[in-house]
């Protein structure tokens, strides 16, 4: 066993070694302050996460988007219904009321 004196000594040299100060510094350096430091990567993998989940989102939005179109071009009433709908389009004998809902 090592005394208390004989394990301070050690220490004492360790930390005032010059390659394991330079190496500490280098090491908290690159850990905290660095372009690529901890803090960093963290905010980057939560960012991927928002895009890969945007990204899903609009990969979504596109496929029905494209079966809307398809359906649209291959129905006539459809296309009509969404005329209807979507700008208020009308035939000449037609009145069109616009109920809106309070919440």
């Amino acid at each position: 066993m090592m005394d208390k004196s004989r394990l301070k000594s050690l220490l004492i040299k360790a930390i005032s070694n010059k390659f394991i100060i330079s190496f500490l510094i280098f090491f908290f350096w690159v850990f905290f302050f660095d372009q690529h430091s901890i803090w960093e990567r963290k905010e980057y993998k939560s960012r991927i996460e928002a895009l890969t989940k945007e990204k899903e989102y609009f990969l979504n939005k596109i496929k029905k988007d494209k079966n809307r179109i398809h359906e649209l071009k291959t129905n006539r009433e459809n296309l009509e219904k969404f005329a209807r709908e979507q700008y208020l389009m009308k035939k000449k004998d037609e009145d069109i009321f616009i109920i809106i809902e309070e919440e």
